[in-house]
Order: structure tokens, then sequence, then C-alpha cells
């Protein structure tokens, strides 16, 4: 018995080792999943967003008179919003800087052709155009949430991963810290919004 005990205790080890890493690998992969989707739900409000401002766009054209540089703000910042894309495997503080600072210059332009809007009484009666707007302010909400429901899902990661001794064995499966969603640059100054009655 005594001849077989090193290997006992050796066999004991290995199979206590690779529980230990599978389950710091598995739950790394379970996470992240979680992440994933939680960004797909990111994308699926801000892309509905996009749709209705497409919409909202057309529906102002129809106002002849309408400004014609505030309708050219909001569709190049449109197009910009949409050309920035992330890879939720990597996602990296820098990409999501990126991501966020392209939506909030579309909220922006949004939000001065919303203010817009006030001096064309036969536009704020159209009811599509309302519908449209009512709309808009439901989508900023889902996509509160699905900031917010991102930011959740990374904070279990996060602390899976950068916890001692998991740091370690999560490096060498190529586990790295994911970024939090956080506010645009400035998103802590009040908006300022003028009504130009002329």
């Amino acid at each position: 018995m005594k001849k077989f005990l090193p290997w006992i205790v050796i066999g004991l080890l290995v199979i206590v080792g690779y529980s230990y890493f599978k389950g710091i690998n598995n739950t790394a992969v379970k996470l992240n999943q979680n992440i994933e989707e939680a960004w797909g739900n990111v994308e699926t409000s801000y892309q509905r967003r996009n749709d209705l401002i497409g919409n909202l766009v057309k529906t102002v054209k129809g106002a002849a008179d309408f400004e014609k540089s505030t309708l050219e703000a909001v569709i190049n910042a449109r197009a910009k919003a949409t050309s920035v894309t992330i890879d939720p495997t990597n996602i990296t503080p820098e990409q999501l800087t990126q991501f966020n600072e392209a939506q909030g210059g579309l909220t922006g332009a949004l939000g001065k052709l919303l203010v817009s809007v006030e001096r064309y009484p036969d536009l704020k009666a159209n009811q599509n155009f309302l519908k449209l707007q009512d709309e808009l302010s439901s989508t900023e909400n889902q996509i509160l949430t699905a900031r917010t429901r991102f930011n959740e899902a990374v904070k279990p990661y996060n602390n899976h991963v950068t916890i001692f001794p998991n740091s370690i064995f999560a490096g060498w499966f190529g586990f790295k810290e994911k970024a939090y969603f956080k506010a645009v640059a400035g998103a802590e100054k009040p908006t300022e919004v003028e009504f130009d009655f002329k």
C-alpha cells in the first residue's frame, strides 16, 4: 500500500487541480457569455434608435422650410454612430469611449433637431412625428436599461478574473478585465436649451 500512496496523492492532486482550473475557466466563459448577451441588447437598443431617427428625419424633411443644416447634422451623426462597431469578446475602454462619443454626438444632434421643431407648428401637430418622438423617448429608456444591465454583467466577470489567484490563471486562459460603460465626457454638465424665436 505504501508503494501506491505517492501515486494516489499525485492522482488526487491532479484531479483537484484539474477541477479548480476547469472551474475558473468555465465560470469565466459563462460570465463572458452574459456580457456578450448584454452587449447584444445594447446594440439592439441603439439600432432601434437609429431606425427611428431615420423615420424621424424623413418625416421632418416633409416640412419643406425646415433647417437643412439641422437635418444634415442628424444624418451625419447617425452615419458616424452606426459606423462604430465593437467586438463583444474583446471590449476595451478605448472602444467603448469611441462608441459612446459617436452615440453622444447623435444624441446632441437629435436634441437640436427636436428643439428646432418648436418653431414649426405644423410639424409639432404631425401625428407621425409625435409618435416617433414618443418612441424615441421610450427607446432612450431602453438604451439606459441595456447599458445598466451590460455594466451589471461586466462586474461579476471582472471580479472573477481579477481576484487572486484567479487573476493568474484567467490570464493563462486569455480572459482579461472588461470595460464598463461610462458617461460621455461633459455629461455631468446640464444641457443648455435655447429657443430662437425670430
